[in-house]
């Protein structure tokens, strides 16, 4: 049983972290906006770089961007909190079941990776060459989450046994 509940705390913990994302990024928007706007636009990169010709100057599209990284991150919260919700429900019926209660927490954790590691560390840090930005690189946090979000992913996809305390 104290396997069963950590995992339902971590994925409880998870579905937390992005309801105050969300909270953040819908009552402060004009922050993390602007870090996305910078970065698209590739303004803080190195002097003279060969890839400029990527950069986006649209506040259009600076803004569909943004949108789509808050819907990914509140589809994440919900994936997350309905995860918990399962995986609490099931928490004292039968191996079998708890396993296959842990199916949308697997995938709430599996498509928050995928915004970490796509979206931030690959399209952000290698398209647009976030990471020559001292300003405007977010690779360290996208990182810490990707690590973060990856070993809770890890410790609850580990099967059950009977014999777990």
């Amino acid at each position: 049983m104290t396997l069963r509940v950590a995992k339902l705390a971590l994925v409880f913990a998870v579905a937390i972290f992005y309801s105050l994302v969300v909270l953040n990024n819908t009552t402060d928007y004009d922050s993390n906006y602007q870090f996305v706007r910078h970065v698209l636009m590739m303004d803080s990169t190195f002097p003279g770089n060969r890839g400029m010709w990527r950069a986006v100057n649209s506040p259009a599209w600076h803004t569909l961007f943004y949108l789509a990284i808050i819907t990914w991150e509140t589809m994440s919260m919900i994936l997350c909190w309905l995860g918990a919700f399962m995986i609490a429900r099931a928490l004292r019926k039968t191996t079998a079941s708890f396993h296959e209660a842990k199916r949308i927490a697997i995938a709430a954790l599996t498509f928050s990776l995928l915004m970490w590691f796509v979206v931030f560390l690959s399209v952000g840090g290698e398209w647009f060459l976030m990471w020559q930005s001292k300003m405007w690189n977010g690779q360290d946090a996208a990182f810490r989450m990707f690590t973060v979000i990856g070993i809770v992913l890890l410790f609850v996809a580990q099967p059950e046994t009977e014999a777990q305390p």
